[in-house]
Formats: structure tokens, sequence, C-alpha cells
């Protein structure tokens, strides 16, 4: 008896309940979005995006989230497309102590421009990067997701600053225990001074220790013999096109035995490019995982000093005075270059552009990097990253594969692609809400109306107003220098 009163009163609750139960609660709604579908170059229209805290919790057609899911605030995203945050994969950080300052005041430029993310390819500042990166994660500094190689591992006595200088296999084992200490997420090895057989050392020895590595290769280094000691990335596309040359293995063994000079390696291997050879080369990157970051927009920049100085440009009004005379070092040796060197330069230029679609149709996987930051002339912080994106397509990528090296291939490589990368639940909640889509004009990263950092909504008026208060403290460095 008391059985069958329990279940006619449940069965009364259950036909006097409401028609629909009460609905979920987020923080954040994007209604009536076109999700970009990076992976699949595709776009899904009419979507919402619901947000908690710094994830991606639900995201479906607009009518059916809209029924199940309520949010303290709502982005409309009508007529709007909707993208994972764009990663930049290579910025330096420096200039001295004197430039901390100047250095951290572009952190707001790369979210302004719809950067979530960048990966800090060592500059001279290593110690204050490492606690940049700290900060942020905790949220007591405003800025982009930072990843770092803290200090760059060198020979003795190398050109660059900020370095762990090496000189034997001892040391670079001490280097790797100081940057294990640090945490750092990958590691830079570069080539100043470095003895080769250091380098593929210590690049080993980073692959025992389950650290990726990037790098710039010693001359006297094949490609093929770092990406085979286990390079994870390489910088620039100048080590692409010398993996393509046919006798690049002579011509590094001649430079090592001292037979040639650098000036006359480089020109032997301009003068070698061999596609059959390249394509070979490009598989085995590809075969052993080595991604490529061209920072092919930042060599333009420099290669053709002599038809545009870049006196005017508007984004200067984003770079302290310090910063930008660090600037002076690479303009005065593009000064100095005879007619003949610049033709040079400007040939050099079409030759690495020809690489890019090279390496797509190889299946490398191309990372979207700018090498802005100090030293870098007019290779901006923020928009260098969309002016990257606009070279590649105008050499040879489509729009969805540029858009992938800026929002899918920093996450695999950082192996984060179950965290970042797209527009679905679990994901992180770093988008950009763009006025045109990306998958038919790449320049439509350029349009951003919305940024959405770790959750937090910024609107046009708060991204003109990260620029407008990063554009004041520079008048107020350039009025304060010009004193004295």
């Amino acid at each position: 008896m008391k059985k069958s009163l329990a279940s006619a009163i449940a069965l009364l609750i259950a036909f006097t309940a409401p028609a629909h139960a009460e609905r979920s609660q987020g923080d954040v709604m994007i209604r009536h979005a076109t999700v970009i579908d990076v992976e699949h170059a595709r776009s899904v229209a009419d979507q919402a995006v619901v947000l908690r805290g710094a994830d991606i919790i639900a995201v479906g057609s607009d009518a059916e989230i809209a029924k199940s899911w309520t949010a303290a605030q709502t982005v409309d995203g009508k007529g709007r497309f909707l993208i994972p945050g764009l990663w930049d994969m290579h910025v330096h950080f420096g200039g001295g102590p004197d430039l901390i300052d100047e250095n951290k005041a572009l952190l707001p430029l790369y979210i302004a421009h719809g950067i979530t993310t960048i990966r800090d390819c060592s500059g001279d500042l290593p110690e204050q990067v490492l606690q940049w990166r700290g900060e942020i994660a905790k949220g007591t500094l405003f800025g982009p997701q930072l990843f770092t190689s803290g200090a760059k591992i060198e020979g003795i006595h190398p050109v660059w600053k900020g370095t762990i200088e090496v000189g034997s296999k001892a040391d670079v084992d001490a280097a790797f225990v100081r940057l294990k200490k640090d945490r750092v997420d990958f590691v830079k090895i570069t080539d100043s001074t470095l003895d080769p057989q250091l380098f593929l050392y210590a690049v080993s020895q980073a692959k025992s220790f389950g650290i990726r590595s990037s790098g710039h290769i010693p001359m006297a280094l094949t490609v093929e013999q770092a990406v085979d000691a286990g390079i994870s990335s390489i910088e620039h596309l100048d080590y692409a096109y010398k993996a393509g040359v046919k006798d690049e293995a002579a011509i590094s063994a001649d430079f090592a035995a001292g037979k040639i000079n650098r000036a006359e390696a480089n020109r032997r291997l301009d003068a070698g490019f061999d596609p059959s050879t390249a394509m070979t080369a490009y598989r085995h990157l590809a075969d052993k995982g080595v991604y490529v970051t061209p920072t092919l927009n930042g060599g333009r920049v420099l290669d053709f000093l002599d038809s545009d100085n870049h006196a005017n440009d508007p984004y200067l009004a984003y770079i302290g005075p310090k910063l930008r005379k660090t600037y002076d070092w690479r303009i005065e040796r593009a000064a100095k270059a005879t007619p003949e060197q610049v033709a040079a330069r400007h040939a050099h230029y079409e030759h690495l552009t020809k690489v890019l679609p090279m390496l797509q149709q190889a299946g490398v996987t191309i990372m979207a990097g700018t090498d802005a930051g100090f030293l870098n002339s007019f290779d901006y912080p923020g928009i260098g990253l969309h002016d990257e994106l606009t070279v590649f397509v105008q050499n040879g990528l489509t729009p969805d594969q540029a858009l992938s090296s800026a929002t899918r291939a920093g996450p695999a490589w950082f192996g984060k692609l179950d965290r970042y990368g797209a527009v679905s639940t679990g994901k992180a909640a770093d988008l950009v809400l763009l006025d045109r889509n990306p998958l038919q004009d790449i320049n439509a990263t350029r349009a951003i109306d919305t940024v959405i950092l770790r959750g937090h909504v910024y609107d046009r008026k708060a991204l003109d107003g990260m620029l407008e208060d990063t554009r004041k403290k520079v008048a107020a460095w350039n009025a304060a220098a010009a004193k004295g």
C-alpha cells in the first residue's frame, strides 16, 4: 500500500513539473556566431558557445543552446566569425635592463590583435620573462599566455647576450640543470660561437629529457644532422632552404674545415637549391615531426629596406624609443650594402618564398611566428602576426592553411591540442570574434570585434583602449627622451 502511494505521488510530481527544466548557468554566452572549424577548414553557422571561467563548456546550434543555457554576459556574434585564439610562436624580449618597461608594454599589443599565446624564443631578459610567465599565469600581470625557453644555450663569448655559455659536454649538462630548475617550456640553442658537436649534443640531451628544442643550426652542420639529433622546430626559412641544397653536405664540410668563409658558403647555398633534393629533405622533416617557423615577413622587411624604410609606419607609435633604437643595428647594416648586395637580398627572399608551399606539400607543419621584438627592425609585436599570415597566402598557402599555422600548429608543437586550437567543449576560452570570414580572406584576422582571453571578454572599445594606453606610454617616453 505504501509503495503504491509513493508511486502515485511520483507520477503526480512528474506530470505537474515545469515543461522545461531549469537552464544551466554559464558566465558568458556567444550567440548566433559562425564557428570556424580550423581543423576541417569549414564554417558552422548560427552557433552558440557557453563559457564558464577559462573553459568552453557548451557549443551547439544557437536554438538548442539557448534552451538549455543562460549566462551572466551575452556577446552578439550575429554576422561574425569565431576562431580559436591566435598564437605567435616566435617573439623576443630584450635590449637590456633599461628596456624592461618598454618590453612589458608590448604585452597588451598581442591581446589587442587577437594573440592569446606567445612563445618567447629568448632575448637578453630571460629571468624577467620567466617572472612575467608566472605573473600572467597567476593573473597578476595582464598579457597573453607566455611560453619561454629561458636563457638560450650558446658557445663561449657569443654575440648574443642573455645566454648560458657552454664549452664542453659538462657545461651543457649544467645548463640543463639550470633550465630544468627554471621549468622552461622548451630549449633554444643558437650558433654564434657554439661548437657544432656541442650543438648536436645539446639537441640530443634535450630529446633525452623530453624537452622540445629549437634553434639556429651551425653552418658546419647539415640540417639533416640537427633533425636526426632530435631538434623539434627549425626557426627561420633559411634553414629549410639550406636543407634543399644538393651540395649542402659539401658546403658544410668546407666551412667546417675553414676552406670557405660564411659569405662564400651562403653564395654556394643560394646557387645550389634543388627541388628534388628539397622535397626529399622536407619529407624527412615531416617524418621526424619537425616543425618549421618561417618568420618570413620579418625577413621581407629587412631584405627590402632599400625600397621601404618604414619611417612613417603608424605602428611606431606603440614602440618605445629605446626599443626603436635597437633597430638601428640592422638598418645601418642594410644601408651599407652595395647595389649588388641589395639585389642579392631581394633574390634571396624570392628564393625563400618558393620553399613555403613545398614544405606544406611535403606534410611539414608550418608554425606562424614573427621574430618580433628588439633588434628586428619594423617587425612589430601584434600586427606582425597578421602580416606573416598575409605573406603566407601571397606565397602559396591557402587561407585555411595559414589560419591553422596560427591557431593549431603551436598547440600541436607543445602537445596541447586537447586544450587549444578549436572552438569546442573542453577547450580553453581563448577566442577571437571577427567581422569577416578568414577562410575566404586571411586578412579577416585583422577585423577583430572581440577577444576573449581566459574567459574574460574584451570588446572593440576595450581593445582600442589597450592600444591607446600603450600609445600614451610611448608618447611620454618619447617626450622624456627629447628632453634628455
